[in-house]
């Protein structure tokens, strides 16, 4: 399933290549837009599992070009195909080097699901600006205000919202900003915040004290 996103994902990245060759004012609206590579989400997924090898490669002390072959090489990541395994890698190890702190990074690979899935979370979220945003002004405000309704609509509504702000995001496809909601509400559910992707109540979660001591 996630190789069958990747291809299409990798097509649909060859489209807008072509559109924004022929319309340098997208351009410009991608180079200042603070979402720049966001819309990358929907290849550049949760990938839990794909960033724990990772970080316990980078704990051996490999480097990030020994980490990206050996991945490679063996398909550490047990996919069915090569095709998408070095730019997942690379992904991976930015999230690890954005993390900053090896205790984290030990706590990805070291502790159990639970733990390890919030430090990925927060890996992701260093890694891109959209989920960050999401994080924090979406589900943060409804901790906040202890509001837990939750419904498809609210991603899409925080989605419309970038699209009306920022020209970059209003420049992307609707299966684009299908595929983007999709993403962070499986991400939802693989950290437990929702107990599927149908859920209209959002679970309280403890942030690990490993998170709040960073």
């Amino acid at each position: 399933f996630l190789c069958r996103i990747l291809i299409e994902d990798c097509y649909a990245i060859f489209q807008m290549e072509e559109i924004l060759m022929q319309n340098p004012e997208l351009l410009r609206y991608k180079e200042q837009s603070p979402y720049e590579k966001s819309g990358a989400l929907t290849r550049e997924q949760y990938l839990f599992n794909e960033t724990r090898v990772v970080g316990e490669l980078y704990l051996q002390g490999m480097s990030d070009e020994e980490i990206i072959k050996k991945v490679y090489n063996e398909n550490l990541f047990r996919y069915p195909t090569e095709k998408m395994l070095r730019n997942i890698a690379r992904v991976c190890l930015k999230r690890i080097n954005a993390l900053e702190d090896e205790r984290l990074i030990k706590a990805l690979v070291e502790k159990p699901g639970s733990i390890a899935k919030q430090v990925c979370l927060y890996a992701m979220m260093k890694q891109n600006r959209l989920v960050n945003d999401f994080m924090l002004k979406v589900i943060g405000h409804k901790f906040i205000e202890r509001d837990y309704g939750f419904s498809k609509l609210v991603v899409s509504s925080f989605l419309i919202d970038l699209q009306e702000q920022d020209p970059w995001v209003a420049s992307w496809s609707p299966s684009t900003i299908n595929k983007t909601r999709q993403v962070i509400v499986k991400t939802l559910v693989d950290n437990e915040y929702l107990d599927d992707s149908k859920s209209r109540q959002i679970n309280t979660i403890t942030i690990n004290s490993v998170l709040e001591e960073v």
